[in-house]
């Protein structure tokens, strides 16, 4: 891969491998590239949360899109029971292949590895005014009503963390008197706000001379799970005392090396910097060497370089300190 500006891009040379892209037609691949080209090509940049409203009637009409969606689903859905009976495709609580329904799809871009158990909260505005909020307070998938009081504890649908889906089925109304045209099957019909119409916009088909008035908010969280690798490196007593930093000497000292016709040899008395602090302005204090651990080099198994590791703040390290530096590596 590379990246030209902003926009990066796959690209293979074309070479006896015969390696290409799915994209790239045999034909193309023979007659437009010669050995040795570039061939480039692109990675699908863009993508968004779905919503769609599967009626009833669908299913009992024949149409196949909404079984096909719901179908792909059961195994999963079932599998989840183990966590919440509501999870189940039929039960005593709703035949979800007969129900009318919203489903949410969440692609992983946005959440990483999974959606975060007990982050997803749905809010359903009517003019700017909070009508209704279903949160996953019990971080079981189970969508439950906290607001408002009336109907607070019903469950309208359920979560899938891994797969990243969200189905509402609840379809007790949520406002006394406010309606619009919710039902993507009954343009000229209004109907009171439900959680299974939660998401309804314009474009869904419907006339938008009134769906403006709602707006809706669906938070979550995601997480992804990143191998970490946790380093020590210790400094005991008596190690590390010495800098080659040459502020650890003290000043006006010559350190010129003496240097002959087949020798070079470094001063081998300079006197160190007392750094230690002094109750008194005219007292000597003990002497004693003091540096300040500010980086951590790290190497592999054959002593390369691999990495350093440089801290926040410089760790002062006394003769008789025994220090302990504890790092994490994201792989």
């Amino acid at each position: 891969m590379t990246v030209t500006g902003s926009v990066p891009f796959p690209f293979i040379t074309k070479e006896g491998s015969l390696s290409s892209f799915k994209t790239a037609t045999s034909q193309q691949f023979n007659e437009d590239f010669n050995y040795g080209d570039v061939i480039k090509g692109s990675y699908p940049l863009r993508t968004s949360i779905s919503s769609d409203y599967l009626d009833s009637g669908l299913y009992l009409y024949g149409t196949t899109n909404r079984k096909k969606k719901l179908l792909a689903l059961k195994n999963t859905l079932d599998y989840y029971t183990k966590i919440s009976p509501h999870y189940a495709f039929s039960s005593s609580l709703g035949e979800k292949e007969m129900q009318d329904l919203r489903l949410i799809s969440i692609p992983s871009i946005f959440y990483g590895q999974s959606l975060k158990k007990g982050s997803v909260n749905c809010k359903w505005y009517h003019k700017g005014s909070l009508i209704a909020e279903l949160q996953d307070i019990n971080k079981n998938g189970e969508m439950i009503q906290t607001y408002p009081h009336s109907n607070s504890g019903n469950v309208a649908g359920v979560v899938l963390y891994g797969e990243g889906f969200l189905l509402l089925t609840g379809s007790w109304s949520l406002h006394d008197s406010y309606e619009d045209y919710f039902d993507v099957n009954e343009n000229s019909t209004l109907y009171s706000p439900s959680w299974k119409y939660f998401l309804t916009s314009g474009s869904d088909g419907r006339p938008a001379t009134k769906v403006s008035d709602s707006s809706f908010i669906l938070d979550f969280e995601g997480t992804e799970k990143i191998p970490t690798i946790t380093m020590f490196a210790k400094s005991d007593r008596g190690e590390h005392n010495y800098s080659n930093n040459p502020t650890f000497i003290k000043s006006g000292q010559i350190t010129t090396p003496t240097t002959g016709s087949n020798f070079i040899q470094e001063p081998s008395n300079l006197a160190i910097k007392n750094i230690v602090p002094s109750s008194y302005e005219d007292v000597e204090p003990p002497f004693e060497k003091i540096t300040y651990i500010s980086k951590v080099a790290i190497y592999d198994k054959d002593k390369n370089l691999i990495g350093i590791a440089k801290l926040a703040n410089p760790i002062k390290k006394k003769q008789n300190d025994n220090i302990a530096i504890k790092m994490k590596l994201d792989m």
